[in-house]
């Protein structure tokens, strides 16, 4: 994660005019933690592609790419606070605690033989943990 990622979520969070009834702290740190998360997946998924046994590899594209679409999608509802609905970030949170840890555990699995999977294992853990601490903040 960069800084400048971080400045500009929490400089976003911070110019929004209105409250916000969560912890824009963990807000944010789950915004970027999400970003990052869906970046990780996305490129290990291409990875994946380009291994000589891609076949060997196909539960864990799929992982990646649900995980990626679920953590870009929640990031951005997240970044919303317009009409927020809390029981969709919940929801949304909660789906994308499963499918990092379904992903994680499944690129742990190949963490071994590729670099890729490792360090998007990586990421999913990190992602999951953040994701977790702001649902356990939402009222």
């Amino acid at each position: 994660m960069t800084a400048t990622m971080t400045t500009t979520t929490r400089a976003m969070l911070g110019a929004y005019p209105a409250s916000i009834n969560m912890d824009r702290s963990k807000l944010a740190a789950a915004i970027d933690m999400l970003i990052s998360c869906s970046q990780a997946c996305t490129a290990c998924a291409d990875a994946c592609l380009s291994e000589d046994q891609v076949q060997m590899l196909t539960k864990c594209i799929r992982s990646d790419l649900d995980c990626a679409d679920i953590c870009d999608t929640t990031a951005r509802v997240l970044s919303r606070h317009t009409g927020y609905d809390a029981n969709i970030s919940r929801s949304l949170l909660e789906a994308c605690i499963t499918a990092c840890k379904a992903c994680g555990d499944e690129c742990e699995q190949h963490a071994g033989m590729h670099e890729h999977c490792r360090i998007c294992a990586e990421a999913c853990r990190a992602c999951e943990r953040a994701c977790r601490d702001l649902l356990a903040t939402m009222s």
